[in-house]
């Protein structure tokens, strides 16, 4: 006989029942307003859409990491403005995962009966910070805080020769999972391309509907695709249409709190959503040290683990919001998700096109899952992803409760680490030949290849990479080849005079 589960209180269910958005667009400079000054902005907002008065008892506070501007103690400051003490106050580390993280622990919180309503928020003004710096303009914001300590971000992490040849920022890193992955898949670079180019697509129509997005345009395929003066290619095959923006000025918040005190405030049922539940998992975060670029087995334990919360397939989402710093995600998680190329891929506009705020994205993706769940939608999946496909985290979000309480444990690293096979050591110094896992192209400011970076697996299988200068005609015209791929062609590995492997392809 199966045993009854007893029903869950309602003082212990999670409910989203506020969220709050700000677009900034100061007409000078001086105007624009701070990221603090926006996430206060953004918390009122979050509170007069719930319609209660919530901000005076939140007992729980997260601050998504700001980058645009440096901060002592932010929470302590975002706390004495809004006259309030949390009991959870926490500023995170960097990650484009965090917003969704931050939100399932506050729900995970409510559930243990330790808060009674949490607060999530996040913003950045990268776009004023950077329009004042660049015109001598003092902006009269909170002082900079020099010695507040420097967020440590992905390329803190990466070995000195992946620094030296450049691969070691979001936009070099990302290319190498792009070819992996369109070779795994039997692509050629062309048809990659092209599907790139329709799901981004896809992310720019929704956003040119979307009154807070910062690129309220829809663009073709072929305009994103195709590199012009004003779509300058970056790093081999992104155009800077293909890639986040962070140049915006956006603050969001949501507000959560139980279904009792929901209720009590006179919260109309059909605004609270209901928190079903989610996963975690992380790769190593130094990218040459895994097993293979052509998937994450994070994503993969992360994205199979919030399919088995609705029953295992993922098209019992309704909608989804597929974290879209660069095309490679959302293409690796439709496919593991079992989505087709028709798949919707977001609520909410993508990085590129809604606007990148840095790590902060998500809770705007949040914002608008909320939305889209209050105007009917019945089950959405957000999934966010933080460093170089590194931090991953997946949350389940519905209009209804979920039949039993909130999973406490979140963490599936041991189903990821499960699939992962040994990474090849590493070597800085090699020669024969060189098998090519992938590589990318990064280009100058004007569309100019710099050189080619291909990272290779040697004769005795270790991993190393190697440069391809731009006087290498031949090899950088066959990285380049849009009709087949060279991950898998061999070259010969060389040292140049300062040191640094080289590679040139054999015809």
């Amino acid at each position: 006989m199966t045993e009854a589960k007893s029903p869950v209180s309602d003082d212990r269910i999670p409910v989203i029942v506020g969220i709050g958005e700000i677009s900034d667009h100061p007409a000078n400079i001086a105007d624009g307003l701070e990221p603090l000054a926006l996430l206060e902005a953004a918390l009122k907002r979050a509170e007069q859409d719930s319609g209660a008065s919530l901000l005076r008892d939140i007992d729980s506070l997260d601050i998504v990491n700001f980058l645009s501007w440096r901060y002592q103690d932010p929470v302590a400051q975002l706390s004495a403005k809004l006259n309030i003490k949390p009991k959870h106050a926490y500023y995170g580390p960097v990650g484009g995962e965090s917003p969704i993280r931050y939100l399932h622990e506050a729900a995970q919180r409510i559930a243990r009966g330790e808060s009674s309503v949490a607060a999530v928020c996040g913003a950045e003004a990268q776009s004023t910070a950077t329009k004042a710096e660049r015109a001598g303009v003092t902006l009269p914001w909170t002082p900079f805080a020099h010695d507040a300590p420097e967020p440590l971000r992905g390329a803190s992490y990466q070995k000195p020769t992946a620094v030296k040849l450049g691969v070691f920022r979001p936009i070099t890193v990302y290319p190498l999972y792009e070819a992996a992955t369109a070779a795994h898949w039997g692509l050629t670079p062309r048809e990659a391309l092209q599907e790139s180019g329709d799901l981004w697509s896809k992310y720019s129509k929704v956003a040119a509907g979307n009154p807070n997005a910062w690129l309220k345009r829809e663009f073709a395929p072929d305009d994103i695709t195709t590199p012009t003066a004003d779509n300058r290619l970056i790093a081999w095959p992104y155009t800077k249409l293909m890639v986040a923006n962070p140049s915006v000025n956006q603050g969001a918040a949501l507000l959560m709190t139980s279904l009792a005190k929901a209720r009590a405030a006179g919260i109309p049922e059909d605004r609270m959503i209901h928190v079903w539940g989610g996963a975690s998992a992380e790769e190593p975060r130094d990218y040459l040290e895994r097993d293979q670029f052509h998937e994450s087995h994070a994503q993969n334990a992360v994205l199979k683990a919030v399919m088995a919360l609705v029953g295992g397939d993922g098209k019992a989402f309704d909608a989804v919001e597929l974290y879209s710093c660069f095309p490679c995600v959302p293409k690796m998680a439709r496919r593991t998700l079992g989505f087709g190329s028709d798949v919707q891929p977001t609520v909410n506009g993508g990085l590129t096109f809604f606007g990148a705020p840095l790590n902060t994205y998500m809770t705007h993706a949040a914002c608008a899952m909320v939305r889209k769940l209050r105007g009917g939608t019945k089950l959405g999946l957000l999934y966010g992803q933080g460093g170089f496909v590194t931090k991953h985290h997946g949350l389940v979000l519905s209009r209804r409760a979920p039949d039993g309480a909130i999973a406490q444990e979140t963490s599936v690293q041991a189903e990821a680490d499960r699939h992962r096979k040994p990474a090849p050591s590493f070597v800085t110094d090699a020669k024969g030949r060189g098998t090519v896992e992938s590589f990318t192209v990064i280009y100058g400011g004007k569309g100019e290849a710099q050189h080619g970076v291909v990272m290779l697996r040697t004769a005795e299988d270790a991993r190393t990479l190697a440069r391809v200068p731009v006087s290498d005609t031949a090899t950088l015209a066959r990285l380049l080849d849009m009709d087949r791929t060279p991950v898998g062609s061999s070259g010969a590995i060389s040292t140049a005079a300062d040191g640094m492997l080289e590679w040139q392809a054999i015809s």
